[in-house]
């Protein structure tokens, strides 16, 4: 149940652009990421973990990724600062 720990977090970041800045400041430990994102948005995310080890997990879709960060949108990527 990895996305448990996303919802369990202390301290996490949710949406593209809080995951990338976030990477860049190597405050990232784990990046979650929704299988129907939109490959533009998702491909710079998969570059920097790739490049710094961060591990992904893929959640099955938007809806379910932004349900585990508490929102009740669609949510392309999140991240767990603190857990």
């Amino acid at each position: 149940m990895p996305l448990e720990s996303l919802s369990k977090a202390r301290k996490k970041a949710v949406g593209s652009k809080q995951t990338l800045k976030l990477l860049a400041r190597h405050q990232v430990k784990t990046v979650f990421l929704a299988k129907d994102a939109e490959k533009r948005v998702v491909d710079p995310i998969i570059q920097i973990c790739t490049d710094k080890s961060v591990p992904i997990v893929y959640a099955e879709n938007m809806l379910v990724l932004g349900r585990a960060c508490g929102i009740d949108v669609g949510c392309a990527a999140a991240a767990v600062i603190e857990q």
